[in-house]
């Protein structure tokens, strides 16, 4: 996928370091996010790429560093501010993290309920099912989660998560657990969203089929670093042996 960058930048990150006790897990992170982009952070299990997205989203607090979202330096937000700014920043968990005794049309009711503080009815039904029809998912609306296959569950969890409109999307490994087609509805359906709602995202994943189809360029992190970044097809003629690996 290919599209044309444009100048905004909606996440600066500059020398970010993150550990627990001795443990180093971010030591050197810089990296940009443009407006209407779609990045994909690729690396092996345990190399920091979800540490990374969790201080994005201001669920952990960085060590050092410069972290910037929208324009706001995250880690000198207050509470308030900082609730502000998760309105405008989508988390799609690994688990979808459905709520099991409610219904889909509940789970996708809760954010607007909660964070929007709507009332209306009609309203509220109306912005469920324009979400669920967006995944195509709409005769879905009565089931619960345990009714639904794990991609289904991955659809609604995206539908949950783009109710609110947010600007900028994070994936933490969208396609694990899915089956090849699965999986690769998911990450065509992640591209149709991003045209569709004009999203920037932040796909982390170890998933190859998944990072071509979605990426508009890739990251490849490493022992807390990023060593490359670059294109999908600039990246398979890397000759950097690590880098290499992910492509064969």
């Amino acid at each position: 996928m290919e599209q044309a960058m444009t100048a905004e930048i909606v996440i600066r990150i500059e020398h970010l370091k993150k550990s627990f006790g001795e443990n180093e897990v971010l030591k050197d992170i810089n990296l940009e996010l443009h407006k209407g982009e779609n990045i994909v952070v690729l690396g092996r299990s345990g190399q920091g790429k979800s540490v990374t997205i969790q201080c994005i989203a201001g669920l952990m607090e960085p060590d050092a560093g410069k972290l910037e979202v929208l324009g706001k330096e995250i880690p000198a937000l207050n509470e308030d501010e900082l609730k502000d700014i998760r309105t405008k920043i989508g988390f799609l968990f690994q688990s979808s993290a459905l709520y099991d005794s409610m219904t889909v049309r509940e789970n996708l009711e809760f954010p607007l309920t909660r964070v929007l503080q709507i009332k209306d009815k009609q309203e509220l039904t109306k912005r469920v099912e324009d979400a669920l029809d967006s995944v195509g998912l709409k005769d879905a609306i009565d089931k619960y989660p345990a009714d639904l296959s794990g991609g289904m569950r991955k659809r609604v969890g995206l539908a949950r998560t783009l109710i609110l409109r947010p600007q900028i999307m994070l994936y933490d490994e969208p396609t694990t657990g899915l089956d090849p087609i699965t999986a690769r509805e998911i990450s065509e359906l992640i591209v149709a969203l991003q045209e569709k709602y004009d999203t920037s995202s932040i796909i982390i994943t170890h998933d190859i089929p998944c990072a071509r189809i979605t990426a508009d360029r890739i990251a490849v992190m490493n022992d807390g670093k990023f060593i490359a970044t670059g294109t999908y097809d600039e990246l398979t003629k890397s000759d950097n042996e690590l880098i290499h690996n992910f492509f064969k």
